[in-house]
């Protein structure tokens, strides 16, 4: 009986994972999802493929014109097509979502894998200050940081990153906790393998699905994050162009053209929703891995 139950269970999880690809395909939110973030990001590429004017042409005698053939989404107050400007930023905007995610990803795993490996007090001071971490609100600890560390892309993208390091801390550390009790690891260390060893070649491979997963995540947040600094001035220095900054330069013109503000205001939440989206899916994904093991 038992051997029919498990052939069974066997036989179900392969289902699964033979219907999963094709049953994403299916899905029309998860693959406009997917076509939005390929079509940024070969804006981030190659931006001259979908741009016809220059991001800094001016031409004050076209200055706010509304939405049209020549300019998609109108000019700004000097003449320069915005959406040209939109185009050439999104390098800007998504490097600095990236290089937050990453300094995110690199700090909250290696303490999560210390706090989780180590233990003791070490692992209690670790996750102490994880929780007060946890306990400030992201954009309002990514301001402290970067009023320290000063103005600039890469400024803003570190303190984002330091604002995504405690979840990803705690997962890693959750991970780490469930893989060091696996048999494996047990017969890895009566073997006489060196903890160090251990760690890099068990633990940290095994737990690493579902912090990269948390990590794909934080990328909407990210985007959204660095797009708030740089529309409170944080960001590269005028005339560079980055989606915060478009949004804030079209304040003083609400009233007169509004398109300087919702157009680019509309492709930073279409992104947002679109990383996570996809996000959603990875960690359906893993989930049903972990339910399949």
């Amino acid at each position: 009986m038992t051997a029919v139950v498990d052939e069974k269970a066997v036989a179900g999880a392969a289902a699964r994972r033979t219907r999963r690809g094709p049953a994403v395909l299916r899905q029309p939110g998860l693959a406009l999802s997917l076509f939005v973030l390929l079509l940024v990001l070969l804006w981030a590429v190659r931006p001259a493929w979908f741009a016809g004017h220059g991001p800094f042409e001016a031409d004050p005698v076209h200055r706010l014109l509304p939405p049209g053939g020549d300019h998609w989404f109108g000019t700004d107050h000097l003449g320069r097509d915005v959406f040209a400007r939109v185009v050439y930023g999104t390098s800007a905007s998504l490097r600095a979502a990236l290089l937050a995610v990453a300094v995110g990803l690199l700090a909250g795993t290696v303490l999560g894998a210390v706090a989780g490996t180590v233990g003791g007090w070490l692992d209690g001071a670790v996750m102490r200050c994880v929780d007060v971490l946890l306990a400030l609100p992201g954009l309002l600890l990514s301001l402290a940081v970067v009023s320290a560390l000063g103005f600039g892309t890469v400024q803003v993208a570190v303190a984002v990153g330091v604002s995504g390091v405690a979840g990803i801390a705690r997962v890693s550390r959750a991970e780490v906790l469930r893989v060091r009790s696996a048999d494996y690891v047990a017969a890895a260390r009566l073997a006489g393998v060196r903890p160090g060893a251990v760690l890099l070649r068990h633990i940290l491979p095994n737990s690493a699905a579902p912090v990269l997963v948390l990590a794909a995540l934080e990328f909407g947040t990210s985007v959204l994050n660095v797009a708030a600094l740089d529309f409170l001035g944080f960001g590269a220095p005028p005339p560079q162009p980055e989606w915060g900054a478009l949004i804030a330069a079209g304040r003083d013109y609400l009233a007169t053209a509004w398109w300087l503000t919702t157009l680019p205001g509309l492709v930073l939440a279409g992104v947002i929703l679109a990383a996570n989206r996809a996000g959603r899916a990875l960690e359906r994904e893993d989930r049903d891995d972990h339910g399949d093991r």
